[in-house]
Protein backbone atom coordinates (compact mmCIF):
# COMPACT_ATOMS: atom_id res chain seq x y z
CA UNK A 1 0.00 0.00 0.00
CA UNK A 2 1.28 3.49 -0.88
CA UNK A 3 2.17 5.61 2.14
CA UNK A 4 2.31 9.33 2.82
CA UNK A 5 5.69 11.09 3.14
CA UNK A 6 6.94 14.06 5.17
CA UNK A 7 7.79 15.89 1.94
CA UNK A 8 4.18 15.65 0.74
CA UNK A 9 2.92 16.96 4.08
CA UNK A 10 5.40 19.87 4.06
CA UNK A 11 4.33 20.87 0.54
CA UNK A 12 0.66 20.80 1.61
CA UNK A 13 1.30 22.86 4.76
CA UNK A 14 0.21 20.14 7.17
CA UNK A 15 2.77 21.38 9.74
CA UNK A 16 1.16 24.80 10.25
CA UNK A 17 -0.97 24.90 13.41
CA UNK A 18 -3.05 27.71 14.92
CA UNK A 19 -1.91 30.81 16.75
CA UNK A 20 -0.13 30.03 20.01
CA UNK A 21 -2.73 31.81 22.12
CA UNK A 22 -5.44 29.40 20.93
CA UNK A 23 -3.53 26.19 21.58
CA UNK A 24 -4.84 23.21 23.54
CA UNK A 25 -2.35 21.75 26.08
CA UNK A 26 -3.46 18.21 25.17
CA UNK A 27 -1.77 18.70 21.79
CA UNK A 28 1.61 19.52 23.37
CA UNK A 29 3.14 16.09 22.54
CA UNK A 30 2.58 16.78 18.82
CA UNK A 31 3.95 20.34 18.71
CA UNK A 32 7.52 20.91 17.47
CA UNK A 33 7.74 24.59 18.36
CA UNK A 34 6.45 27.98 17.26
CA UNK A 35 7.26 30.50 14.55
CA UNK A 36 5.75 33.95 14.28
CA UNK A 37 3.26 33.16 17.08
CA UNK A 38 2.04 30.09 15.17
CA UNK A 39 2.57 26.58 16.45
CA UNK A 40 4.49 24.18 14.20
CA UNK A 41 3.30 20.57 14.25
CA UNK A 42 5.95 17.86 14.52
CA UNK A 43 5.50 15.91 11.27
CA UNK A 44 7.74 13.11 12.57
CA UNK A 45 4.93 12.41 15.05
CA UNK A 46 2.23 12.88 12.42
CA UNK A 47 3.78 10.54 9.83
CA UNK A 48 3.45 7.18 11.68
CA UNK A 49 -0.01 8.11 12.98
CA UNK A 50 -1.18 9.04 9.48
CA UNK A 51 0.16 5.80 8.00
CA UNK A 52 -1.44 3.76 10.81
CA UNK A 53 -4.78 5.35 9.96
CA UNK A 54 -4.29 4.58 6.26
CA UNK A 55 -3.48 0.93 7.06
CA UNK A 56 -6.65 0.67 9.15
CA UNK A 57 -8.77 2.18 6.37
CA UNK A 58 -7.16 -0.09 3.78
CA UNK A 59 -7.93 -3.25 5.77
CA UNK A 60 -11.47 -2.08 6.51
CA UNK A 61 -12.13 -1.45 2.81
CA UNK A 62 -10.63 -4.86 1.96
CA UNK A 63 -13.18 -6.41 4.33
CA UNK A 64 -16.00 -4.57 2.51
CA UNK A 65 -16.44 -2.01 5.28
CA UNK A 66 -18.24 1.32 4.84
CA UNK A 67 -16.23 4.46 5.63
CA UNK A 68 -17.98 7.83 5.85
CA UNK A 69 -16.20 11.09 4.96
CA UNK A 70 -17.25 14.03 7.15
CA UNK A 71 -16.27 17.61 6.32
CA UNK A 72 -18.99 20.23 6.59
CA UNK A 73 -16.92 23.40 6.79
CA UNK A 74 -16.49 25.39 3.61
CA UNK A 75 -12.79 24.60 3.04
CA UNK A 76 -13.41 20.85 3.16
CA UNK A 77 -16.70 20.46 1.27
CA UNK A 78 -15.45 20.17 -2.30
CA UNK A 79 -12.58 17.76 -1.67
CA UNK A 80 -14.69 15.61 0.68
CA UNK A 81 -17.46 15.09 -1.89
CA UNK A 82 -15.00 14.61 -4.80
CA UNK A 83 -12.82 12.00 -3.10
CA UNK A 84 -15.73 10.16 -1.44
CA UNK A 85 -17.40 9.79 -4.84
CA UNK A 86 -14.11 8.61 -6.35
CA UNK A 87 -13.89 5.68 -3.93
CA UNK A 88 -17.68 5.17 -3.82
CA UNK A 89 -18.10 5.90 -0.11
CA UNK A 90 -20.78 7.92 1.76
CA UNK A 91 -20.06 11.51 2.78
CA UNK A 92 -21.51 14.48 4.62
CA UNK A 93 -20.33 17.80 3.20
CA UNK A 94 -22.96 20.23 4.49
CA UNK A 95 -24.75 20.32 7.84
CA UNK A 96 -24.50 17.29 10.10
CA UNK A 97 -28.03 16.30 11.07
CA UNK A 98 -28.44 15.32 14.71
CA UNK A 99 -29.06 11.58 14.97
CA UNK A 100 -27.46 10.80 11.62
CA UNK A 101 -25.81 7.82 13.31
CA UNK A 102 -27.73 7.29 16.54
CA UNK A 103 -31.20 7.74 15.02
CA UNK A 104 -30.68 6.30 11.57
CA UNK A 105 -34.32 5.20 11.28
CA UNK A 106 -35.46 8.82 11.07
CA UNK A 107 -32.66 9.70 8.65
CA UNK A 108 -33.74 6.75 6.49
CA UNK A 109 -37.15 8.40 6.04
CA UNK A 110 -35.46 11.51 4.65
CA UNK A 111 -33.40 9.32 2.31
CA UNK A 112 -36.54 7.57 1.06
CA UNK A 113 -38.21 10.93 0.48
CA UNK A 114 -35.16 12.12 -1.47
CA UNK A 115 -35.27 9.04 -3.71
CA UNK A 116 -39.01 9.53 -4.24
CA UNK A 117 -38.52 13.14 -5.37
CA UNK A 118 -35.59 12.14 -7.62
CA UNK A 119 -37.77 9.51 -9.28
CA UNK A 120 -40.52 12.11 -9.83
CA UNK A 121 -38.03 14.49 -11.41
CA UNK A 122 -36.64 11.82 -13.75
CA UNK A 123 -39.98 10.46 -14.98
CA UNK A 124 -41.60 13.88 -15.31
CA UNK A 125 -43.89 13.45 -12.31
CA UNK A 126 -43.28 17.01 -11.11
CA UNK A 127 -44.84 18.41 -14.30
CA UNK A 128 -48.27 17.25 -13.10
CA UNK A 129 -48.20 19.88 -10.36
CA UNK A 130 -48.65 23.61 -10.65
CA UNK A 131 -45.61 25.83 -11.04
CA UNK A 132 -45.77 26.89 -7.40
CA UNK A 133 -46.01 23.31 -6.12
CA UNK A 134 -43.27 22.21 -8.52
CA UNK A 135 -40.90 24.87 -7.14
CA UNK A 136 -41.77 23.76 -3.62
CA UNK A 137 -40.81 20.17 -4.42
CA UNK A 138 -37.59 21.30 -6.12
CA UNK A 139 -36.58 23.31 -3.03
CA UNK A 140 -37.31 20.28 -0.87
CA UNK A 141 -35.28 18.09 -3.21
CA UNK A 142 -32.34 20.52 -3.14
CA UNK A 143 -32.41 20.65 0.66
CA UNK A 144 -32.48 16.86 0.98
CA UNK A 145 -29.64 16.47 -1.53
CA UNK A 146 -27.45 18.77 0.55
CA UNK A 147 -28.25 17.06 3.84
CA UNK A 148 -28.52 13.34 2.97
CA UNK A 149 -27.53 13.13 -0.71
CA UNK A 150 -24.09 11.80 0.16
CA UNK A 151 -25.42 8.96 2.33
CA UNK A 152 -28.48 7.89 0.35
CA UNK A 153 -26.99 4.50 -0.63
CA UNK A 154 -26.03 3.27 2.85
CA UNK A 155 -28.18 0.70 4.65
CA UNK A 156 -27.11 1.60 8.18
CA UNK A 157 -24.41 3.33 10.25
CA UNK A 158 -20.89 3.13 8.74
CA UNK A 159 -18.00 1.03 10.04
CA UNK A 160 -15.80 4.13 10.52
CA UNK A 161 -15.88 7.89 9.96
CA UNK A 162 -13.16 10.21 8.62
CA UNK A 163 -13.40 13.66 10.21
CA UNK A 164 -11.60 16.62 8.63
CA UNK A 165 -11.89 18.87 11.71
CA UNK A 166 -12.60 17.31 15.12
CA UNK A 167 -13.49 20.71 16.60
CA UNK A 168 -16.04 21.47 13.89
CA UNK A 169 -17.64 18.00 13.85
CA UNK A 170 -18.15 17.42 17.59
CA UNK A 171 -21.69 16.05 17.21
CA UNK A 172 -20.59 13.47 14.64
CA UNK A 173 -17.75 12.32 16.92
CA UNK A 174 -20.04 12.02 19.95
CA UNK A 175 -22.55 9.94 18.01
CA UNK A 176 -19.80 7.67 16.68
CA UNK A 177 -18.34 7.22 20.18
CA UNK A 178 -21.79 6.32 21.51
CA UNK A 179 -22.14 3.54 18.92
CA UNK A 180 -18.52 2.41 19.16
CA UNK A 181 -17.73 3.46 15.58
CA UNK A 182 -13.98 4.14 15.05
CA UNK A 183 -13.11 7.78 14.35
CA UNK A 184 -10.16 8.89 12.23
CA UNK A 185 -9.71 12.61 12.79
CA UNK A 186 -7.50 15.52 11.79
CA UNK A 187 -6.59 17.31 15.03
CA UNK A 188 -5.12 20.82 14.88
CA UNK A 189 -3.24 22.52 17.74
CA UNK A 190 -6.39 24.29 18.99
CA UNK A 191 -8.41 21.08 19.48
CA UNK A 192 -8.26 18.13 21.86
CA UNK A 193 -7.95 14.51 20.69
CA UNK A 194 -10.86 13.14 22.69
CA UNK A 195 -13.03 10.26 21.38
CA UNK A 196 -10.73 10.02 18.34
CA UNK A 197 -9.39 6.51 17.76
CA UNK A 198 -6.85 7.48 15.10
CA UNK A 199 -5.42 10.93 15.78
CA UNK A 200 -3.71 12.69 12.86
CA UNK A 201 -2.09 15.93 14.11
CA UNK A 202 -2.24 18.44 11.27
CA UNK A 203 -3.54 21.61 9.70
CA UNK A 204 -7.34 21.47 9.36
CA UNK A 205 -7.80 24.82 7.57
CA UNK A 206 -5.59 24.66 4.48
CA UNK A 207 -7.40 23.45 1.35
CA UNK A 208 -4.16 21.83 0.13
CA UNK A 209 -3.77 19.93 3.40
CA UNK A 210 -7.41 18.83 3.41
CA UNK A 211 -7.06 17.68 -0.20
CA UNK A 212 -3.99 15.63 0.74
CA UNK A 213 -5.89 13.94 3.59
CA UNK A 214 -8.92 13.09 1.46
CA UNK A 215 -6.89 11.89 -1.52
CA UNK A 216 -4.81 9.66 0.75
CA UNK A 217 -7.91 8.21 2.42
CA UNK A 218 -9.60 7.57 -0.93
CA UNK A 219 -6.42 5.99 -2.30
CA UNK A 220 -6.16 3.61 0.67
CA UNK A 221 -9.82 2.61 0.23
CA UNK A 222 -9.42 1.95 -3.50
CA UNK A 223 -6.30 -0.13 -2.90
CA UNK A 224 -8.15 -2.14 -0.27
CA UNK A 225 -11.02 -2.82 -2.67
CA UNK A 226 -8.59 -3.70 -5.47
CA UNK A 227 -6.81 -6.25 -3.27
CA UNK A 228 -10.11 -8.10 -2.79
CA UNK A 229 -10.78 -8.18 -6.54
CA UNK A 230 -7.21 -9.35 -7.22
CA UNK A 231 -7.56 -12.15 -4.68
CA UNK A 232 -10.87 -13.27 -6.20
CA UNK A 233 -9.37 -13.31 -9.71
CA UNK A 234 -6.35 -15.29 -8.52
CA UNK A 235 -8.55 -17.81 -6.71
CA UNK A 236 -10.71 -18.16 -9.83
CA UNK A 237 -7.66 -18.76 -12.02
CA UNK A 238 -6.30 -21.36 -9.60
CA UNK A 239 -9.67 -23.13 -9.50
CA UNK A 240 -9.84 -23.08 -13.30
CA UNK A 241 -6.30 -24.45 -13.59
CA UNK A 242 -7.17 -27.30 -11.24
CA UNK A 243 -10.39 -28.00 -13.15
CA UNK A 244 -8.60 -28.11 -16.53
CA UNK A 245 -5.84 -30.43 -15.34
CA UNK A 246 -6.23 -33.95 -16.87
CA UNK A 247 -7.08 -36.57 -14.32
CA UNK A 248 -4.67 -39.53 -14.42
CA UNK A 249 -6.46 -42.83 -14.98
CA UNK A 250 -5.94 -45.39 -12.30
CA UNK A 251 -4.05 -48.47 -13.53
CA UNK A 252 -5.87 -51.76 -13.17
CA UNK A 253 -4.12 -54.07 -10.70
CA UNK A 254 -1.77 -56.49 -12.48
CA UNK A 255 -3.13 -59.98 -12.80
CA UNK A 256 -1.14 -62.63 -11.00
CA UNK A 257 0.44 -65.19 -13.32
CA UNK A 258 -1.13 -68.59 -12.84
CA UNK A 259 1.56 -71.26 -12.69
CA UNK A 260 0.24 -74.66 -13.71
CA UNK A 261 1.70 -77.46 -11.71
CA UNK A 262 3.17 -80.26 -13.83
CA UNK A 263 1.48 -83.61 -13.30
CA UNK A 264 3.75 -85.77 -11.16
CA UNK A 265 3.63 -89.49 -11.91
CA UNK A 266 3.25 -91.52 -8.78
CA UNK A 267 5.70 -94.38 -8.70
CA UNK A 268 4.54 -97.62 -7.01
CA UNK A 269 5.89 -98.13 -3.57
CA UNK A 270 8.69 -100.72 -2.92
CA UNK A 271 6.32 -103.02 -1.05
CA UNK A 272 3.86 -103.05 -3.97
CA UNK A 273 6.71 -103.94 -6.40
CA UNK A 274 7.87 -106.85 -4.22
CA UNK A 275 4.37 -108.31 -3.91
CA UNK A 276 3.93 -108.13 -7.70
CA UNK A 277 7.18 -110.04 -8.28
CA UNK A 278 6.19 -112.83 -5.83
CA UNK A 279 2.79 -113.27 -7.48
CA UNK A 280 4.42 -113.51 -10.92
CA UNK A 281 6.88 -116.12 -9.68
CA UNK A 282 4.09 -118.31 -8.21
CA UNK A 283 2.15 -118.17 -11.45
CA UNK A 284 5.16 -119.42 -13.39
CA UNK A 285 5.75 -122.36 -11.00
CA UNK A 286 2.13 -123.53 -11.19
CA UNK A 287 2.20 -123.54 -14.91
Amino acid sequence: MSKITIREMLEAGVHFGHQTRYWNPKMAPYIFGERGKIHIINLEKTLPLFNDALNFINKLAANKGTIMFVGTKKAARKTVSTEAKRCNMPYVDHRWLGGMLTNFGTIKKSINRLKELEAMRENGGLERFSKKEGLKFMRQLDKLERSVGGIKEIKGPPDAILVMDVGYEKIAIKEAAKLGIPVIGIVDTNNKPIDVDYVIPGNDDSIRALTLYCQSFAGAILEGKASVIKELVENKEVAKAIGDKPVAKKKAPAKKAVVKKAAVKKEPKVEEKTEAKIETKKANEES
